[in-house]
């Protein structure tokens, strides 16, 4: 009797250890299998900045885009900012543009961000989680690089330094 419920513990054990262990590996290998691969088309999309002027991405054809997702809440996004600010200066006159999403926050919170760091470069409010969704986003900040064909060069997740944002702008620039 005891060696039954042993083996009967053994088997519900590893039925269970094996359960884990497959849900680890389907989500950690999800993001990597619905990520836009490098040297593919970057989805195309439309969205409106803080001065309510449109931007679509495939207007940006013939420059190189570093597209950024992030948040006001998030430390390493504030902390790269001034950064890219500072880069987008340097290279705005060299066919390279900022796009900078914010992730489904008010108007008001991403207003009162840009003015306290005096960001000049254009702010858009992904207000659905489409383009999130599309580029498969999920911890922030996240770096999209895109050459002047619309292609993507590089996939970066995680805070950047100064020094990497201008490396990033010398590879999209056209």
């Amino acid at each position: 009797m005891k060696k039954r419920r042993l083996i009967m513990r053994t088997i519900i054990l590893l039925v269970l250890g094996a359960a884990v262990a497959y849900t680890l590996y389907a989500n950690l290998t999800k993001d990597k299998l619905d990520r836009v691969a490098i040297g593919k088309e970057a989805p195309d999309f439309v969205l409106v900045d803080m001065d309510g002027t449109k931007h679509q991405l495939s207007e940006y054809k013939g420059q190189g885009v570093f597209l950024n997702f992030w948040g006001t809440w998030c430390k390493p996004c504030e902390e790269e900012m001034p950064y890219m600010n500072n880069q987008y200066h340097q290279f705005k006159d060299s066919g390279v543009q900022i796009l900078a999403v914010n992730i489904s926050e008010s108007e008001l919170a991403v207003n009162q961000f840009a003015a306290r760091h005096s960001l000049d470069f254009p702010i858009l409010i992904d207000k659905d989680d489409q383009v999130r969704t599309a580029y498969s986003i999920g911890t922030l900040p996240a770096t999209y690089l895109i050459d002047k064909d619309g292609k993507v060069i590089k996939y970066h997740t995680g805070q950047l330094t100064e020094r990497a944002v201008r490396e990033f702008m010398e590879k999209i620039k056209p």
